[in-house]
C-alpha cells in the first residue's frame, strides 16, 4: 500500500492549519466568494445619517404625569442641527460646474404653539396625553452659487431667508405611574 494519500492528507491538513493561524482563512466574511469589495463612502454616510435622525428625532418619548397646578412646558426647542436638516437640501451640486454654498448662517427659533391633548388610551403605552409644541425657525444666510460652464460666473445672495416649521411631540402618562407600569389600569 502506498503512503502517498497519507502524505497528501497530512500536507492538506498542515496547510489548512497554517492558513487559519495567519488570518487568511474564511473566518471573516469578505464579500461574495470570499473576496473583499469596496463600499462607497456615500452609502456609509447615508446609513450614518439615517441612524442619527432615527436616534435623535424620530422617537417620541413617554414622560411622567402632569401634576395639577403645574405649568406645562414643552421639552427642548429644536437644535441647530435639527433645523439645518429640516431645510431644503443643496446636495446634487457638481464640483467645478455648479456649486451652492450657505455661509454666515444665523437662525431664530420662536415657539408658536404649546398645548396638550385630552387623555386617551394609546396602544403599547396605555392612558396618556399627547403634548404638542410648534416652532417657527427663521434661517438667515448668504447663498453663493458658482457656475463653471459654459460661462463661469458667481452670484452671491446676501439676504437669503428660509422659514422652517418644526413640530415636537411627546407623551405624558395619565394616572398612577406604578399601576401603569404593572399593567393595572
Amino acid at each position: 500500500m502506498s503512503r502517498k494519500p497519507l502524505y497528501v492528507a497530512a500536507a492538506l491538513g498542515w496547510s489548512m492549519v497554517t492558513l487559519a493561524l495567519t488570518g487568511c482563512g474564511p473566518g471573516v466574511y469578505a464579500g461574495p466568494f470570499g473576496y473583499p469589495f469596496p463600499v462607497s463612502p456615500f452609502y456609509q454616510d447615508q446609513q450614518e445619517d439615517r441612524f442619527w435622525v432615527k436616534e435623535r428625532y424620530d422617537r417620541v418619548p413617554v414622560l411622567g404625569p402632569i401634576t395639577s397646578g403645574d405649568t406645562v412646558v414643552a421639552l427642548d426647542p429644536p437644535s441647530p442641527d435639527e433645523v439645518m436638516r429640516a431645510m431644503p437640501s443643496i446636495e446634487g451640486t457638481v464640483p467645478l460646474l455648479y456649486e451652492k454654498h450657505r455661509d454666515k448662517v444665523r437662525m431664530t427659533i420662536e415657539p408658536i404653539g404649546d398645548y396638550v391633548d385630552p387623555p386617551r388610551v394609546y396602544p403599547l403605552i396605555g392612558p396618556a396625553q399627547l403634548h404638542h409644541a410648534h416652532y417657527k425657525c427663521t434661517i438667515y444666510f448668504v447663498e453663493t452659487t458658482h457656475v463653471g460652464w459654459p460661462v463661469p460666473y458667481t452670484t452671491v445672495d446676501e439676504d437669503s431667508v428660509e422659514v422652517v416649521y418644526i413640530d415636537h411631540e411627546h407623551f405624558h402618562i395619565v394616572g398612577n405611574v406604578e399601576d401603569t407600569a404593572t399593567g393595572n389600569y
